[in-house]
């Protein structure tokens, strides 16, 4: 678990910890991680805060990471098993707190309804990149809120951006596996890094590609 103080500048920790007008305050927000890197997603925060409202945000953010079995269901739809998974992540750490808004997050890719994992070696990445390449393809995100000491019921939405790869080479595929970014990410790709140069086209949440639906988190706090 880390905690992640609070700065004066509006930085990802203000971004969500500044109070607002609602006099019920949420004391604490629990990030739990998905399977891609939602730490690059956060970095979306760092846009400013509405000033005025009725919403509170957290006086502090602590990154968790839950123990849950992330296997999918025989015939399981990428969009079902990324809102199973995130509301399981978001349960289990709210079965572990007294108060606080916990959101659970879970990102996959999917093609031709088939989900890319992280690739298990290089010869793995080679053969996800060679699948993308040239086509469109799904990024789905999982997001679920939990506000621990209200009665509610989670709030759980899901989602989904499509990205076109532009045609790749034997060559480039090579060169990209080569700087061993693909072992640690989903579809064996990270837009927000040297796989940049090979997006062609984007349709939906640029920050949903790198791990986190900003907009789309903002929206649920809100209602939370």
């Amino acid at each position: 678990m880390v905690t992640l103080p609070t700065r004066p500048l509006m930085t990802l920790e203000q971004r969500l910890s500044t109070p607002h007008l609602n006099q019920t305050r949420i004391e604490r927000l629990f990030l739990k991680l998905a399977p891609i890197n939602v730490r690059d997603g956060l970095l979306g925060l760092r846009v400013g805060l509405p000033i005025g409202g009725t919403i509170s945000l957290p006086s502090r953010l602590e990154i968790v990471v839950a123990d849950i079995d992330e296997t999918r269901y025989d015939g399981e739809a990428p969009m079902d098993y990324v809102r199973r998974l995130s509301l399981a992540k978001a349960t289990v750490v709210a079965s572990k707190i007294e108060e606080g808004l916990v959101l659970g997050a879970d990102t996959t890719v999917a093609i031709d309804d088939h989900i890319l994992e992280k690739p298990t070696d290089d010869e793995d990445a080679r053969r996800m990149l060679k699948l993308l390449s040239g086509r469109w393809h799904e990024v789905l995100t999982g997001v679920t809120l939990v506000r621990r000491y209200r009665k509610r019921e989670p709030m759980v939405a899901v989602e989904t951006t499509k990205v076109r790869f532009a045609e790749l080479s034997d060559a480039e595929i090579d060169w990209y596996v080569s700087t061993g970014e693909p072992l640690d990410k989903a579809g064996a790709y990270g837009i927000q890094e040297k796989a940049a140069l090979f997006i062609e086209e984007i349709q939906g949440d640029y920050f949903n590609v790198m791990g986190l639906p900003v907009r789309l988190v903002y929206k649920l706090i809100k209602q939370a």
